[in-house]
């Protein structure tokens, strides 16, 4: 596939328009952030396209306008496309896990939650970029769709657990949709069960809110620390839907599929 920019083809963004909350907020979120990149089989007319963001992407369009090696750009990536593109990306990738997506929608208003003395929740600005720069690798996924941490801390849409100057918790408009804004958070695994990540989300779903959009909460099926802070947040269920977890680009010939409950070379961050 080649990369393109979208103000090559400026209907690119209209190609996503169908799909959950989160997938739908994805290809917006690619043209406003920077952060995107766009890929068609083609630019004249192309039949085949694809949006990527930190390490999710979407596909749309005809898969048979696609070759397995033209995928080679997205193994280790969280996938969601049709099912007409499942065996182009089984015969692209030596690994293909399906895994089982939960939608939430922002339904009932929650009060913010009182944090521990000392310690102060309040909007990500620019200056918070070294404190977000600071958190481990294991954290470090919740700026990525905003293209590292002084783009997130400019963003505006943050909001940080601070004490000392140390960042203990943020949560995050994740990707930015005209109508949904669909959102994640982190909590150090030292500060967790002392409702941080409820006070941050709190704070950033009335941001969310002031700006006339829905906030927005996708998660994994089995990932019920993160379905139960959605629902204590004011979420509730609205839709399901499924991606795919990619493994390595396979090599000429192979043309394997395997499936599995378990990803073994990435680690849920939503």
């Amino acid at each position: 596939m080649f990369e393109v920019s979208p103000h090559q083809l400026p209907g690119l963004a209209a190609r996503f328009a169908d799909g959950p909350p989160g997938a739908t907020a994805l290809s917006h979120h690619a043209l406003i952030s920077g952060a995107g990149r766009w890929w068609v089989d083609r630019v004249h007319a192309p039949r085949a396209v694809a949006v990527s963001c930190a390490d999710h992407v979407l596909f749309r369009g005809d898969p048979t306008a696609l070759a397995p090696l033209s995928l080679a750009g997205f193994a280790a990536h969280y996938v969601q496309a049709p099912a007409r593109f499942l065996p182009l990306l089984g015969s692209s990738f030596d690994l293909l896990v399906p895994w089982e997506r939960m939608v939430y929608l922002h339904r009932v208003p929650v009060a913010v939650p009182r944090t521990p003395r000392g310690v102060k929740v309040r909007r990500l600005v620019p200056q918070d970029a070294e404190a977000l720069s600071a958190l481990d690798a294991n954290n470090s996924w919740i700026h990525a769709s905003w293209g590292g941490p002084a783009g997130l801390a400019a963003s505006g849409h943050g909001w940080g657990a601070f004490h000392a100057g140390r960042v203990l918790a943020v949560a995050c408009t994740y990707f930015r949709g005209t109508t949904y804004e669909d959102i994640a958070c982190v909590t150090l695994p030292e500060h967790r069960r002392q409702r941080l990540a409820l006070a941050c989300v709190t704070a950033l779903c009335r941001d969310i809110a002031a700006r006339g959009h829905t906030p927005s909460w996708t998660c994994s099926r089995d990932n019920r620390a993160s379905r139960l802070l959605a629902w204590t947040a004011g979420f509730r269920l609205t839709d399901e839907y499924v991606h795919y977890v990619t493994g390595q680009p396979v090599r000429r010939g192979a043309g394997l599929l395997v499936e599995t409950t378990e990803p073994f070379a990435m680690t849920e961050s939503r």
